[in-house]
């Protein structure tokens, strides 16, 4: 039996844990030869290894560099990111720069760099991980809630650009997902909601979805994979919740 996405070559960023390694391991399951960029090298080494791809030790904050770094892939999954939770008028001007350049800029630079290609070959498939803070705002969170906003701008762009070529482009919106980002921001948001670190997950995390646990993973990665096959061909453009009721309000 032929595998889905057999012959084709993907490219995941922050692919060394979370959400990124659990798309890695799916794609590399369906047939892609699968790319694993990664700030952490040793990370992005253990789970190419595990998919058998290649790894890429890469700073997405570095744009300057990023501008110049060649991109051959039919897959892009533009999934890094980071956070700070801190009230406006605290929130280190450099840091909310920095988060900015990783989670808008770079992606911006790897389309940029793999569209050509894509073009040529007539069939591009461009998942970019948003967030249900793509669609909705919550407080302390400046910096990634307009990250997230201009993520959900910049895929709807390319997917007008690219639909007429044969490059789909999407976000995926979940909320909470169980990762080592989400696991470090329990002390920061207990720090500026007052609440103990234990009352997190369901005073802040769970309290606007419906569903009350975190998601995994694994689940945000075959929502991907769908986006990345050949049934999706026609599948452009849109924002795939998965928040558990959080946007439903």
């Amino acid at each position: 039996m032929t595998q889905a996405l057999e012959g084709r070559k993907a490219l995941v960023t922050g692919g060394a844990s979370g959400i990124g390694a659990a798309c890695a391991r799916r794609l590399a399951a369906l047939g892609a030869k699968v790319t694993v960029a990664d700030l952490d090298g040793a990370g992005a080494e253990r789970v190419a290894k595990e998919v058998g791809g290649a790894a890429w030790q890469v700073d997405l904050g570095d744009t300057a560099a990023l501008a110049r770094a060649p991109v051959d892939a039919d897959i892009l999954v533009n999934n890094a990111g980071i956070q700070h939770v801190s009230p406006v008028q605290d929130f280190p001007p450099e840091k909310f720069a920095l988060i900015l350049r990783i989670m808008v800029e770079a992606p911006f630079l790897l389309i940029r760099a793999a569209l050509p290609g894509m073009y040529q070959r007539g069939f591009g498939r461009i998942v970019n991980i948003s967030s249900v803070h793509g669609l909705r705002a919550s407080p302390f969170k400046s910096a990634y809630v307009t990250a997230k906003h201009a993520l959900e701008g910049l895929s709807k762009v390319v997917a007008l650009e690219g639909g007429p070529r044969g490059v789909t482009s999407n976000t995926v919106c979940p909320g909470y997902v169980r990762t080592p980002l989400v696991e470090k921001q329990i002390a920061d948001q207990a720090r500026v909601h007052g609440i103990p670190e234990s009352e997190v997950v369901s005073k802040v995390m769970l309290a606007e979805s419906a569903i009350k646990r975190l998601i995994e993973p694994e689940e945000v990665a075959d929502l991907v994979a769908f986006l990345c096959g050949p049934s999706a061909g026609f599948a452009t453009g849109g924002s795939y919740v998965m928040d558990g009721g959080w946007s439903a309000r």
